[in-house]
């Protein structure tokens, strides 16, 4: 597969990161035939040995839960299809304002969106992770965050390419 191919495809498993993809078929990291695993593997390698900066791009890159981009309706299909399994498009007045002042509090503490793999998740286990993580150290909650991205990548290469 020829790296604008491959950028094409994978590009967007790490939220509007296609740099991640690309330096990941630029090492050699990216072998046919192509799976979750290895190219999981291959991603998070890179996403890991990225500087702090671009780490803190890529979180910033994802889109407040339940937020103004969902209520406008301007997710990524990925992001869009991941809320609304989670229940977050069919939130009560009062359930959209918790979670707005969630993300309000939270990301200006963190200087980042909360994340989290929503898959499998309930509105209500969101939100009591949510309220829980808020309390973390700054170093605690990036590191969280970052594996968060990770496993969102993991889940949506599944519906990409086989096992």
């Amino acid at each position: 597969m020829e790296q604008d191919v491959f950028v094409e495809r994978f590009g967007g498993v790490f939220e509007h990161s296609p740099f991640i993809a690309a330096r990941a078929y630029e090492a050699g990291l990216i072998d046919e035939p192509l799976t979750v695993e290895s190219v999981h593997d291959a991603l998070s390698a890179i996403f890991r040995t990225a500087s702090p900066d671009e780490k803190l791009g890529v979180l910033r890159a994802h889109p407040d839960l339940a937020g103004k981009l969902a209520i406008a309706g301007e997710l990524t299909e990925d992001s869009r299809n991941e809320q609304a399994g989670a229940g977050l498009d069919r939130l009560s007045a009062d359930e959209h304002g918790r979670f707005t002042a969630l993300n309000s509090a939270y990301t200006e503490k963190f200087g980042f969106p909360f994340i989290i793999a929503v898959r499998g998740l309930t509105k209500d286990d969101i939100l009591s992770a949510f309220e829980s993580r808020i309390g973390n150290a700054a170093e605690t909650e990036f590191a969280t965050a970052c594996r968060e991205v990770e496993k969102i990548a993991r889940l949506r290469l599944t519906s990409l390419l086989p096992g």
